[in-house]
């Protein structure tokens, strides 16, 4: 079997590649004469969950009392997060560690001075406008360590839906120029599959800074997704 990209010269074949994926006219006796395209369709929506990843990190001369610190601001905050709302089932632990603090001073061997313990939850929230005043409220019961805050579709069905829509619809426009361009008739569809790429929002970097008046604003943006289709048409004799 011989593939040619469509068109008569190089510069042509490019162009084909930089509208969304190559375009290939297949003949043989292998396999019957096909046209094969690609073409991406993207959408953007608004998110409507957000995922705040942070925790608590507590110090003290024992094991014991660093646990005990960590665990009385672990009662405050979920205490906190119970007054925003947030439901024990979108609460989740994701982090608890007890490790030893080391003092190297003095060029001798490092001795233990301490122990520090981190217990870091995930939470989700679908109220985002209270998402800064959220943070606010676990900062002020304890909270010291805010690894990041990311938004997301709770159900990206639709829009996913209206993207590979949208990337059908260009590749069927595509072969059917092609086979204009080529001076053949598109046949019937032979296969169709598809990919999606959907990154997620860059996390919202956060530190703790010291109290004062102004609350934390939280802006959620957008959220791209994509599906790419790839399309074979059959050539009529």
């Amino acid at each position: 079997m011989k593939n040619w990209i469509l068109g008569g010269a190089a510069s042509l074949g490019m162009a084909a590649c930089n509208s969304g994926g190559p375009t290939y006219i297949t003949t043989g006796n292998a396999n019957p004469p096909s046209i094969q395209v690609s073409a991406t369709g993207a959408v953007s929506a608004a998110p409507d969950r957000a995922t705040v990843t942070a925790g608590v990190v507590s110090e003290g001369k024992s094991a014991r009392e660093a646990m005990q610190n960590n665990a009385s601001f672990m009662t405050t905050v979920f205490d906190a997060l119970e007054t925003a709302g947030i439901e024990k089932k979108n609460i989740q632990t994701s982090q608890l560690s007890l490790q030893p603090r080391y003092d190297y001073s003095n060029r001798q061997a490092p001795k233990i001075n301490g122990y520090e313990a981190r217990n870091t939850l995930t939470v989700k929230s679908e109220n985002l406008e209270s998402v800064g005043t959220m943070l606010d409220a676990l900062v002020s019961a304890g909270i010291n360590n805010i690894n990041g805050v990311e938004f997301s579709l709770s159900d990206p069905t639709n829009a996913m839906s209206q993207a590979r829509e949208k990337a059908i619809k260009e590749a069927k426009a595509k072969a059917q120029r092609m086979a204009l361009a080529a001076g053949v008739k598109l046949g019937p569809l032979l296969s169709l599959n598809e990919s999606n790429y959907n990154p997620s929002p860059r996390p919202m970097m956060m530190s703790v800074r010291a109290e004062s008046d102004a609350s934390t604003q939280i802006s959620p943006g957008e959220q791209s997704m994509s599906v790419t289709v790839n399309l074979s048409y059959a050539i009529e004799e």
